[in-house]
């Protein structure tokens, strides 16, 4: 936090002077008078597109957000970064683009901010990859910034059933099934998003909401609205103005994105059942924001965060639920009274009581003021009756492991978060139940990390039974390929070298340091297969996925294209490399 800071440090440089005479008379025609050139600029990043609902109705946040940050002394402006749909283009080629579309939003938001000299921002996004992307370029600018959620979508009806996005998946293995026929099929699918907003469980979108909200980047209450609402419409107002706030006492992003932040986030994640995506992004947005987080801290901090949300897609309920008995404010103040949040750190909202706050009053409080909501039946649980309580060496609703095959990256063991996992499949088998065995991915995660969601709903769609609970009828889930290794590699190291057979062992339920799937195969082999292996020449040479295939880094640092990107320079009359070269500084790279 800067005590002598310029609210106007970077819009300055492009609109004072006379030889700024150009700059300004193109403003001209966007609104500005002459009393607007002496007033902070403030750049309002919409993530508006008809490509999807998630995103439909941004355009409308963004001129709330920015009336807000006029009326709060101002000036805004509005632009535009990409977005694209998980949900439509799933299951096919267009799926490679998916994470790759984080680092272009991410590169597109810092482009455009610190192209014009906005001194602050308000990001708004609504989708899987958006989200993140805006965070990442709110770290990495290191600026004045609030995030906005979008806002959840209204619940889908069909009959007395409350249906979603993901219904409609599991409707498609339903189907294969025979246990819905055609016209229930097309039923769900006409009913199960019914308007703007994004996806109602705690899939990515929400969970991303939560932890952005934890971590204190959106003001309180933000990723617990209908996107289509009068809370909304003032979160957007709020945060427009809040960003003049920030200005005026010279607070920036990562005075707020510490290390204690990033756990709290992860201890939301973790007590919600959220997505594990939420590791992807948490660990690439640290990486922006230059905190040590590594994937370890994950299954450090899911040890003792017990899962306490029985939200869909693990469990019953949905996010419009959630949010009428008061969000994830209440589950904050439970999680802290349980000593599972750091308290002591200093609020961004509003001073504790009885505790001075270096941020002052000027925004709304934070979730140490809110008195807990009503709680109605099981959407939220108190710590002492979780739907899963955490136990040494295996987290609350999800592990991350180095695994024996991980290809220099994590591979996640996903488990039904509401309940305890069925039998292996070996032992489904002994026992007489009737198992599908393990659903297994492929060799390395493919460009961008395509989802898995159409494979594990038609794994939930085709058995009846209530969602997430116990029920060994179901098939096991055993890997997720989501999270297995780098990004855009299809080989090269230990998952390549194994060969089918018995030299693995895989410890589902007993955990040994980070192993829980075991290569029992000597280096020397190993080493001997990797001289031999000669990698497949790469099936992209050009355009966005070739370019992210060369510099993204593994999925256990965040999949993040910029790990030890060192852009050097060499002076003229240098006469090595060692001499002369030096580093390039952007803005936001210095604290």
């Amino acid at each position: 936090m800067s005590e002598n800071h310029d609210r106007r440090a970077f819009s300055r440089r492009v609109v004072e002077g006379d030889a700024r005479v150009p700059s300004r008379a193109m403003l001209r025609p966007l609104g500005f008078r002459d009393e607007d050139f002496a007033k902070p600029q403030i750049g309002i990043a919409s993530t508006w597109s008809q490509v999807t609902p998630c995103n439909m109705h941004i355009d409308q946040l963004a001129r709330e957000a920015a009336a807000g940050a006029d009326a709060a002394g101002g000036k805004a402006l509005i632009f535009n970064t990409i977005t694209i749909s998980d949900g439509i283009s799933m299951g096919t080629e267009g799926m490679k683009y998916s994470l790759v579309s984080r680092e272009v939003i991410a590169d597109s938001v810092e482009t455009v901010v610190g192209c014009q000299g906005f001194d602050g921002l308000v990001a708004i996004g609504g989708c899987d990859k958006n989200m993140p992307g805006c965070m990442i370029a709110i770290a990495r600018l290191n600026r004045p910034a609030v995030f906005v959620y979008g806002g959840t979508i209204q619940p889908g009806r069909l009959g007395e059933r409350r249906i979603d996005i993901v219904s409609t998946f599991e409707a498609v293995g339903a189907h294969a099934a025979g246990r819905i026929d055609r016209d229930e099929l097309k039923a769900i699918e006409c009913h199960a998003i019914p308007g703007p907003g994004s996806c109602g469980g705690m899939y990515t979108a929400n969970t991303m909401a939560s932890a952005i909200e934890a971590l204190g980047m959106s003001l309180p209450g933000s990723s617990a609205q209908e996107a289509v609402s009068a809370d909304k419409r003032e979160d957007c107002r709020r945060a427009g103005a809040a960003v003049l706030a920030l200005l005026e006492r010279g607070i920036r992003p990562r005075d707020i994105l510490t290390r204690e932040a990033f756990e709290n986030a992860i201890a939301v994640v973790t007590a919600l059942g959220g997505s594990t995506n939420a590791v992807l992004h948490l660990l690439a947005m640290a990486h922006a924001a230059e905190v040590p987080l590594s994937i370890d801290d994950f299954t450090r901090i899911g040890a003792k965060v017990p899962v306490l949300a029985d939200l869909k897609p693990s469990g019953r309920y949905l996010m419009s639920e959630l949010i009428a008995i008061g969000g994830i404010q209440p589950l904050m103040k439970t999680l802290l009274d349980a000593g599972l949040l750091h308290g002591d750190l200093f609020d961004r909202h509003r001073p504790h009581p009885g505790r001075e706050s270096r941020r002052g009053a000027a925004l709304p409080a934070g979730p140490g003021h809110r008195p807990p909501a009503r709680r109605s039946d099981q959407e939220r649980r108190p710590p002492g009756h979780p739907l899963r309580q955490p136990r040494a060496g295996r987290g609350g609703g999800q592990d991350f492991g180095q695994g024996g095959r991980a290809l220099r990256g994590p591979r996640a063991r996903l488990r039904f978060r509401g309940g305890r996992p069925g039998p292996h499949p070996r032992r489904q088998r002994r026992s007489g139940r009737r198992g599908r065995g393990a659903l297994r991915g492929p060799p390395a995660a493919g460009p961008g990390m395509r989802e898995m969601l159409s494979p594990t709903s038609a794994v939930m769609g085709p058995r009846p039974g209530a969602r997430g609970r116990p029920d060994h009828r179901r098939p096991l889930l055993r890997r997720q390929p989501r999270l297995r290794g780098r990004p855009h590699q299809p080989g090269g190291g230990r998952g390549r070298t194994a060969r089918p057979g018995r030299g693995r062992r895989s410890d589902r339920h007993r955990r040994a340091g980070h192993g829980a799937s075991t290569l029992l195969v000597d280096e020397a082999v190993l080493a001997e297969r990797r001289a031999a292996w000669t990698p497949p020449p790469p099936r992209y040479t050009r355009g966005v996925l070739a370019k992210y295939a060369k510099l993204v880094s593994s999925a256990s640092l965040g999949a993040v294209t910029d790990k030890d990107l060192f852009l050097t320079r060499r002076h003229p009359r240098a006469a090595g490399a060692a001499r002369g070269a030096q580093k390039l500084d952007f803005p936001g790279s210095r604290r």
